[in-house]
């Protein structure tokens, strides 16, 4: 099939991969199609798959990998290697959401480049990554971002039960994490994938540093980037709308998925 014409296979049936599928299913991105769908429950999402136009069939990981040209992961992090090996190892392209996974993981960039198999990361809930890798090329010399989520949505995180911190009874703006983005990705892998993708674009998951607060003052997860080097200095500020089913993932990470399928499927390449 054409690089410009992809048929698409969506793991995961969450609050991020119905918002995907939707979107397909309404033309979001021309060239692409949803060929195929897969969950850890299938019941589930053949009751989803069964409100789109297109019915797009919901099988097992290992055939949906045979069926597709992409797959994006949409999946819980924890559900993400086994994702990314049958996709790779399949020769079929892959769309990570669950960034920040690939830190450190060279065997999965090794398995992509022998089976001739693309990972793709796209920019997710925060903006200017071109201008970051623009800016990599030359010298950077420091990178951090700043987040700020309200309580309820950094509840769960492993990162949490390491600071200490009883998020109910947070009343002003509160540090749970501080240090480099390898480590929030680890401790908070379902708030902060957006470090991942910053980080791969700059200076490494080591270099980049990440302090996140719980800060009930806020009712949008908010991103504030900070960028030296030779070039000069880049700020970004970002501040997403949560999801209504799922506080811990802002809109924007399902419109940058969407927005990346249809710019590798289209004629036009924009931005670096």
């Amino acid at each position: 099939m054409s690089k410009l014409k992809k048929i698409i296979g969506i793991a995961g049936c969450g609050t991020i991969g119905r918002r995907v599928a939707s979107g397909l299913d309404a033309g979001a991105a021309p060239s692409a199609v949803l060929g195929g769908i897969t969950s850890r429950n299938l019941d589930r999402a053949e009751r989803f798959a069964a409100t789109l136009d297109c019915r797009p069939p919901v099988v097992q990981l290992d055939r949906l990998v045979e069926i597709v040209d992409l797959v994006v992961e949409a999946a819980p992090a924890n559900a993400m290697e086994s994702i990314a090996v049958a996709t790779l190892s399949a020769g079929k392209d892959l769309m990570a959401l669950s960034g920040g996974v690939l830190l450190e993981r060279e065997d999965l960039f090794d398995l992509a480049d022998r089976n001739g198999a693309t990972i793709y990361v796209p920019s997710g809930a925060i903006a200017g990554l071109d201008g970051i890798a623009g800016a990599s090329v030359g010298r950077i010399d420091s990178l951090t971002m700043t987040t700020r989520k309200p309580p309820e949505g950094l509840k769960g995180a492993p990162g949490i039960e390491d600071s200490g911190v009883d998020l109910d009874a947070v009343s002003e703006p509160t540090v749970v994490y501080e240090g480099p983005a390898l480590e929030a990705c680890r401790l908070f892998p379902a708030n902060v994938n957006v470090s991942a993708a910053l980080s791969m674009a700059g200076i490494g998951p080591r270099k980049t540093r990440i302090r996140i607060y719980a800060d009930p003052t806020v009712d949008k997860n908010t991103h504030d980037i900070v960028v030296e080097g030779e070039f000069g200095r880049l700020s970004i500020l970002i501040e997403n709308t949560p999801s209504e089913s799922n506080p811990r993932t802002g809109k924007l990470s399902a419109l940058s998925a969407l927005a990346t399928l249809r710019r590798i499927t289209s004629h036009l390449q924009v931005g670096t």
